[in-house]
């Protein structure tokens, strides 16, 4: 059943839902796919972000551009992050058709395991209960902790959140394959798995996360619809949550699994960068897959900036043989007393290191406007005070830091940046 309607799915890509384009469509040839023509679309968010920001010089030229009668282009700059995770259920066909449709040239599949051991889409192997509708089925019963409701006092005081997990590892490909994507989000305070499921941020939407949307996929898959979109691929390498070796599994069957499966459908290596959290990933990948170890991207997973690495420790992973690193946005910003976004130590640190630098993730932190904008912001966040200030982010990112890739959740704006400016 699953294929049939994967099939579908793959066939009706060109009927998904998009945003009309401010400027004229362009059909991208697919070098990969059989004579496929993917028409890009921006959609009004790049030219609502640039009216938004303060005048500038760099306002006045995005201004020109947007005015201009122009093609736009897929450009390797604009990552899909998860598809286009803002407004649809991420790795799914119709999020990841969506980055593409939004000049995304390379797109993400985060990759773990089923019981079976087989590859499937999904950002962590225990996220089905967040990221999917497993808890509203049958296959619930499978999952490692059950739904379990928030607890409250007379009061109406929380005293214990909503809780439950659901893994990739506890279910078979078969199994698997039954489940629809919704948004990732979960409602703490849920009394019920309807309320648990009804959690997402109000700065995204329900819209495409219907019953008849929020089609899962392999790997495999992945690969054969990203072939056909003529889109350029990322995998990431995800950290199980079961022990290694899983019944026989060892973390390096698992890196090398992915990596065959690119090799199998005919994908080049150059048109792959693997990805990790793992160092050990990164340099197996490396020392044992040295084409497409040439582009593995090293994960930071730092949460503060105390966390970052040294400029001796980014020294040494190229001298090991990693290329391109990838660290969180605030890795690489920070900002001065007149508000001015400027490149951080780290930043230097790297380039001065020999690393490519990809960076994660904008337009995941909702409303800029607020003043608050959390995790990705946290070194800068003075400096942005309104929307269109991400224009000035990705200035910054693209002009004085030299970052070759930036992961969005929307590409759409960051394709539309690096049109402007060039940017293949």
């Amino acid at each position: 059943m699953h294929k049939t309607l994967l099939s579908l799915a793959l066939a009706a890509t060109a009927l998904l839902p998009t945003l009309a384009l401010a400027g004229p469509d362009h059909d991208h040839d697919d070098d990969n796919g059989p004579g496929r023509k993917l028409s890009i679309q921006l959609g009004p968010r790049p030219y609502f972000l640039v009216e938004d920001m303060t005048d500038s010089a760099l306002k006045r030229e995005l201004q020109s551009c947007a005015a201009r009668e122009k093609k736009f282009e897929p450009t390797q700059f604009s990552i899909g992050h998860r598809g286009a995770a803002l407004q649809f259920p991420e790795h799914t066909v119709e999020s990841y058709t969506a980055a593409a449709r939004m000049g995304a040239g390379i797109v993400e599949c985060d990759v773990t395991f089923t019981k079976d051991k087989e590859l499937v889409c999904r950002h962590a192997q225990n996220d089905l209960h967040t990221t999917t509708n497993i808890l509203a089925t049958p296959l619930a019963a499978k999952c490692i902790t059950p739904f379990t409701p928030a607890t409250f006092n007379a009061a109406g005081v929380r005293l214990t959140p909503a809780r439950a997990e659901c893994r990739t590892s506890e279910l078979t490909l078969a199994e698997f394959r039954t489940l629809r994507g919704k948004m990732d989000a979960a409602n703490p305070n849920a009394r019920t798995v309807a309320e648990y499921l009804a959690g997402t941020a109000n700065f995204r939407t329900d819209l495409y996360s219907g019953p008849t949307s929020g089609t899962l996929m392999t790997h495999k898959e992945s690969i054969e619809l990203f072939k056909r979109l003529g889109v350029k691929m990322t995998p990431e390498l995800k950290s199980p949550a079961v022990a290694m070796p899983f019944d026989g599994f060892s973390q390096q069957a698992y890196a090398q699994k992915m990596i065959d499966e690119y090799k199998q459908a005919g994908v080049p290596a150059r048109d792959v960068w693997p990805q990790s959290f793992d160092k050990n990933d990164v340099l197996y990948w490396v020392q044992n897959e040295p084409a497409f170890g040439r582009q593995a991207v090293y994960l930071d997973d730092a949460n503060t900036v105390t966390d970052l690495p040294s400029a001796a420790e980014l020294q040494a992973y190229r001298a090991q043989g990693i290329r391109i690193v990838a660290p969180p946005t605030f890795a690489l910003l920070t900002a001065d007393a007149n508000g001015n976004i400027l490149p951080s130590q780290y930043a230097k640190d790297a380039r001065r290191a020999g690393l490519d630098i990809i960076t994660w993730t904008v337009e995941r932190s909702g409303i800029l406007a607020d003043g608050n904008n959390g995790f990705y912001f946290q070194t800068f966040d003075s400096a942005v005070t309104r929307e269109g200030d991400l224009m000035r982010v990705l200035d910054v990112l693209a002009q004085k830091v030299g970052v070759i890739g930036v992961f969005s959740d929307w590409p759409a704006s960051v394709s539309f940046y690096a049109n402007c400016k060039g940017l293949k």
